[in-house]
C-alpha cells in the first residue's frame, strides 16, 4: 500500500506549534514530530491500514502534556495528515479505560466509533475513533456537536403496554425466545419516541393499532443476564374486552400466545423485577411514577 509522496518541505503551522516530517520514522511508517519553540513536544506515527486511510500512535514529552498542548499537538498532526498526505480517514485505537488520551482524541476531532474487543490483548478492549477529511473542524459548532455526541453514552430504551380485560387483569405476551412472559411492546428505534414505538410494536407483533392513553411508569432497569442498562416506558393503552384477543394477528416469530392475568397468575411466568412493576402498576395514581428496578427511590 503506497503512500502519496510526502512534501517534507511543507509544514503545517498553527499558533506556537509546527509539525514536521520526522527524519527516521519505522519503517512502514510516516512518522510526523511537532514542535513548539523548537522542542519536540509530540511524536505521531502514521501507518497506512487502507485506501487514504491511517492508524494513528502518539506519544506526548512529559515535561509538555499541560497547558492544552497534546489535543492541539495532535489535531494539527491530523489536519497534516489530510492536507500533506491525502487522506481522507484517520483513526486510533484506544484503551477503554484511557480516559485521558480518549480525551484528547476527541479535543482533536476524533470521533468514536465503536469497541473493538480484545484488539489490545486478552481482557483488554480497545475505542476505535475517527476523523474524516470533510468532517467539520473540532472548533466549530458543527464539528464540536459532532464530536460529543460520538462520544456520549447511549441508553437502550425499552417501550411496553399495560392493556386491562374488564376485570381488571393484564395482558402479558407468551414469547418465542425467552421463557418468561413479558408485557407486550419492544426496544425503541433510533429517532422514535416511546410512544410511537409502543404502537408500532402493537401493530407488528399482535396486529393491534391501539391509541396510547397516559404514561404510567418511566423504569429504570439495571443490568440483567447479559443485556446492558435500559430505561423502560410503560404506556397505558386502555381496558378492554376479553374478546380482544380474537382480534389479534401474532407475529409468528415472536408470540406464542397472549394471557389475560392477575399478579399472583403471572408471578409463575414472569422474572422476578416484572413481578415487582406489576405490583407497582396495581396502585398507580394519575401521575407517572419513577421506579428503579421496580422499586421507588
Amino acid at each position: 500500500m503506497g503512500w502519496p509522496s510526502l512534501p517534507g518541505e511543507q509544514r503545517l503551522a498553527r499558533g506556537d506549534l509546527l509539525v514536521r516530517a520526522d527524519p527516521t520514522p519505522p519503517d512502514g511508517l510516516v512518522g510526523l514530530e511537532v514542535v513548539a519553540r523548537g522542542e519536540v513536544v509530540a511524536t505521531v506515527s502514521v501507518r497506512p491500514v487502507r485506501r487514504a486511510t491511517a492508524l494513528l500512535t502518539w506519544q506526548f514529552e512529559v515535561a509538555h502534556q499541560g497547558g492544552g498542548v497534546p489535543h492541539r499537538a495532535l489535531r494539527l498532526a491530523v489536519d497534516h495528515c489530510f492536507a500533506q498526505l491525502g487522506l481522507h480517514r484517520v483513526e486510533a485505537l484506544v484503551p477503554v479505560g484511557d480516559t485521558a488520551q480518549l480525551r484528547i482524541a476527541s479535543r482533536a476531532g476524533l470521533r468514536r466509533e465503536g469497541i473493538a474487543r480484545g484488539a489490545g490483548g486478552p481482557r483488554t478492549d480497545l475505542i476505535r475513533v475517527a476523523r474524516l477529511a470533510d468532517d467539520p473542524m473540532p472548533d466549530t459548532r458543527d464539528g464540536f456537536i459532532g464530536v460529543l455526541n460520538a462520544n456520549l453514552p447511549t441508553k437502550r430504551v425499552i417501550s411496553q403496554a399495560v392493556l386491562r380485560d374488564e376485570q381488571g387483569r393484564v395482558l402479558l405476551c407468551e414469547l418465542t425466545y425467552k421463557r418468561e412472559w413479558d408485557l407486550p411492546g419492544g426496544v425503541v428505534d433510533p429517532w422514535e419516541s416511546p410512544a410511537t414505538a409502543v404502537r408500532r410494536e402493537l401493530r407488528e407483533e399482535l396486529g393491534l393499532d391501539l391509541p396510547v392513553r397516559g404514561l404510567l411508569v418511566v423504569n429504570w432497569m439495571p443490568p440483567w443476564r447479559g443485556w446492558d442498562d435500559a430505561c423502560q416506558f410503560v404506556f397505558d393503552l386502555g381496558r378492554h374486552e376479553q374478546s380482544l384477543v380474537a382480534a389479534m394477528t401474532f407475529e409468528a416469530t415472536e408470540i406464542t400466545a397472549v394471557h389475560w392475568c392477575t399478579r399472583e397468575e403471572a408471578r409463575a411466568h414472569v422474572p422476578d423485577y416484572l413481578d415487582v412493576l406489576l405490583g407497582r402498576l396495581e396502585t398507580v395514581g394519575e401521575a407517572p411514577l419513577y421506579l428503579e428496578a421496580g422499586q421507588s427511590r
